[in-house]
């Protein structure tokens, strides 16, 4: 009876509980991989600013 509501409605079936479960865990563990990257690359950047910041600073010295 449900399934033949949503097909006459136009809306389409209705969604698998399954499915939605699966598609959360791949866009969690997809958004778990992306906090990591942007953590790595954050250090990089940290990184890379204090290496500018101390060869600034000898150039500078010279002067």
């Amino acid at each position: 009876m449900a399934k033949r509501a949503w097909r006459e409605s136009g809306l389409g079936a209705p969604t698998d509980p399954h499915s939605l479960q699966e598609r959360i865990t791949q866009l969690e563990q997809h958004n778990a991989d992306l906090t990591a990257e942007l953590s790595e690359r954050e250090e990089d950047l940290i990184a890379a600013r204090a290496a500018n910041r101390q060869l600034m600073a000898t150039l500078n010295a010279r002067s």
